[in-house]
């Protein structure tokens, strides 16, 4: 089985989630990382499949593919965390908070907890139920 290709760094996440799309539009670690590639689950595709084919639970959490080595929920929002730049109050914020491996893993449970409520109260199904495995 091969591998789609990710010479560049990619964020799958959920697009429906108000939440996460800020998140995403907000994020700036070109600087550090170059170019980064954002796939929205929801939308299915080579690298979602390969993802869901590995016991990836997209539901649970986004992941950062870098190379050929993928982080998953708490661990990506981490790394993302050590590579976004200084600019911004929201880049800081999320550096300050999130480059603590500890705090990153303490509040992702939380942050997934209300992405999942405001996904129930707007009427969207989780990723899992609109693409099925």
């Amino acid at each position: 089985m091969t591998t789609p290709a990710t010479d560049r760094a990619t964020l799958v996440y959920d697009g429906d989630c108000p939440f996460c799309s800020a998140f995403v539009k907000r994020l700036r670690i070109e600087a550090a990382l170059g170019p980064l590639t954002l796939i929205n689950a929801r939308d299915g595709g080579e690298i979602v499949d390969d993802l869901r084919r590995r016991g990836y639970d997209l539901d649970e959490g986004m992941v950062l593919v870098l190379g050929d080595r993928r982080f998953h929920g708490d661990e990506a929002l981490h790394r993302l965390a050590l590579m976004s730049t200084p600019y911004g109050w929201f880049n800081r914020a999320n550096a300050w908070l999130f480059s603590n491996r500890t705090l990153s893993r303490l509040c992702y449970p939380l942050l997934r907890a209300g992405r999942n409520a405001v996904l129930r109260l707007l009427g969207r199904s989780r990723i899992s139920d609109s693409h099925p495995h």
